[in-house]
């Protein structure tokens, strides 16, 4: 663990969470197709306000995350979304892209915003349609050109590489947690149980009801839960699926998170926001940490992160109740927990209690936001005092949020 922690916020300084929403998350082209990302980031910031006593002009700043921007997300999509959820033109909006930690992103950059003063109220979250995110056409380097050209999906992974990368980072995110999977000797079998697992816990959750006050509907849309969770996934039935990346491979379409469309919102304030805000907050985050690695090494920069950000915020992983990591894979989901386990997390099963991407899906640029609303949705259910979300990122970096209940145990 990192040992030269910044100094964590005093109570007055502090950021907290006071409420946070998502869209049910659906598949690739599925339910959510036909609706356009910014129409996505626009519903849930208009859901978020309904749910708040706020006047929207007491917002000082909107701040999204959005891997592509490629498509119909471009031009600033926060900006846009803002406008069109017909919040007042003086409020401004600015988009970030940190890849798959993009929202988380944006609630780290809102939450500093607070603590320096800057900001009282902070409207974060993020977007992603992995549907809808275009084919490009590079234009070409002389004019009028005899061949062909090529359009490429700006869906996922590296596109337009640059000659000059090494080749060993620019491999496919697939391959990439494969070498992960040599490197740390994780079965197929550890993998397929651990997707079962996700599946298992998100249709309980949703059946239990935990997940009715965190998910908004989108307008237009007859979908009310996440799209892609199978509760009949068992070790059997994702073990019969092939490999997906190598013909010897153990990564499959069954233990890694589907291609998903979806939207996020995290309201940030300060503590005096509560009466312009309209409620109590839910958690006061208390440590942040970032993290950076080998580009093909992605899947395990969140084992660092979150070690940074529970010694910004003071404690150890023995102190740690729940913890919301974003299942990219399920191979560096288990090498991230392994990791842990080693460094004082008490139990594994105290990770993604809810399900996880595998099952709910992973719209890169919203899924930040969605491991923040379901930590500490899951705090506050279960009485934990400290929490962590983490999720890594393509090209070699990692994210992590440590948010603390002030009523927990």
């Amino acid at each position: 663990m990192s040992t030269s922690p910044s100094a964590s916020p005093t109570a007055s300084a502090s950021a907290y969470v006071y409420d946070a929403v998502r869209t049910p998350f659906g598949r690739f082209g599925g339910a959510l197709a036909k609706t356009r990302p910014d129409d996505l980031a626009a519903g849930v910031l208009r859901q978020v306000l309904a749910r708040t006593g706020l006047d929207p002009a007491g917002i000082d700043e909107v701040v999204l995350g959005n891997a592509n921007g490629a498509g119909e997300d471009n031009r600033n999509v926060a900006r846009m979304a803002s406008l069109l959820a017909g919040l007042p033109v003086s409020v401004p909006g600015t988009s970030l892209n940190r890849l798959c930690g993009s929202s988380l992103d944006a609630a780290m950059v809102g939450s500093r915003t607070i603590e320096t003063g800057d900001a009282d109220i902070v409207l974060t979250g993020g977007v992603e349609s992995m549907t809808r995110a275009p084919w490009v056409l590079p234009k070409p380097e002389r004019a009028f050109p005899a061949g062909n050209g090529e359009l490429v999906s700006t869906t996922l992974g590296w596109r337009l590489v640059n000659p000059r990368m090494p080749a060993e980072w620019t491999v496919s995110l697939g391959e990439a947690n494969e070498q992960l999977r040599e490197m740390h000797d994780v079965s197929r079998e550890r993998q397929d149980a651990f997707a079962a697992r996700s599946h298992q816990l998100a249709h309980a959750a949703w059946e239990a009801g935990f997940y009715d006050d965190l998910v908004v509907p989108v307008d237009g849309v007859d979908l009310t839960r996440d799209e892609g969770i199978r509760p009949d996934s068992t070790i059997e039935s994702l073990g019969a699926l092939k490999p997906s990346f190598r013909p010897d491979g153990t990564i499959t379409a069954g233990n890694a998170s589907p291609l998903s469309d979806g939207a996020s919102a995290v309201l940030l304030g300060s503590a005096s926001a509560a009466d312009r805000i309209g409620r109590v907050p839910v958690a006061r985050i208390a440590g942040r940490g970032t993290h950076a690695v080998e580009p093909q090494r992605f899947g395990y920069a969140p084992v660092e992160a979150a070690n940074r950000a529970l010694a910004r915020a003071g404690i150890g992983w023995s102190d740690v109740g729940v913890v919301e990591l974003n299942e990219a894979f399920a191979v560096q989901s288990l090498v991230c927990v392994d990791a842990w386990l080693g460094q004082g997390l008490r139990d594994a099963e105290i990770v993604n209690t809810r399900g996880g991407a595998i099952a709910l899906g992973h719209p890169l640029g919203a899924s930040g936001g969605r491991v923040l609303g379901t930590l500490a949705a899951a705090m506050r259910a279960d009485g934990h005092r400290w929490g962590v979300a983490a999720i890594c990122i393509g090209v070699g970096q990692g994210l992590a949020v440590v948010l603390e209940n002030e009523d927990g145990s």
